[in-house]
C-alpha cells in the first residue's frame, strides 16, 4: 500500500502555515523530505505530523526554536505523542466565517471602550 504523499503547497494548507515556514522549519528541525527527480519535495503523513508537533510547540504552548528543538531531540521517539493532543488542525485553523465572527465581537468591544474612555 503506498502512503500518502503531500506536496509543499498542499501541506501548508494543512497547517495553516505559509510556505517559506515549512522550508524554514525543515532547515532549523532538519527534516529531510522525500524529493522528486526534478527535486520537488514531498512529505508523508509522517512529515505531517512533524510540522503540526513542532507548530503546536512554537504557536500554542510559546516555546523557542531552540526549545522545540531541545524538547523534540530529547523525545524523537514521542514526536507522534506531541502531535496526537486534543488540539486538531481544523482547531489551529478555523474558518473564514468563525474568524469574521469575532473580529466582529472584538470590534463591538472595542467601541464600548472608547465610549468608556
Amino acid at each position: 500500500m503506498q502512503t500518502k504523499q503531500f506536496r509543499i503547497g498542499e501541506l501548508s494548507k494543512k497547517l495553516c502555515v505559509e510556505k517559506f515556514v515549512i522550508r524554514f522549519w525543515e532547515k532549523e528541525f532538519n527534516i529531510k523530505p522525500q524529493r522528486s527527480t526534478g527535486q520537488q519535495r514531498f512529505y508523508t503523513e509522517k512529515d505531517l505530523k512533524k510540522f503540526s508537533a513542532i507548530k503546536e510547540l512554537l504557536y500554542q504552548k510559546g516555546f523557542t526554536i531552540a526549545g522545540a528543538k531541545k524538547l523534540l531531540g530529547s523525545r524523537s521517539e514521542q514526536l507522534g505523542v506531541l502531535s496526537a493532543t486534543k488540539t486538531t488542525l481544523a482547531e489551529l485553523c478555523p474558518d473564514k466565517a468563525t474568524l469574521q465572527a469575532d473580529l466582529k465581537k472584538l470590534r463591538a468591544q472595542l467601541i464600548k471602550l472608547r465610549e468608556l474612555l
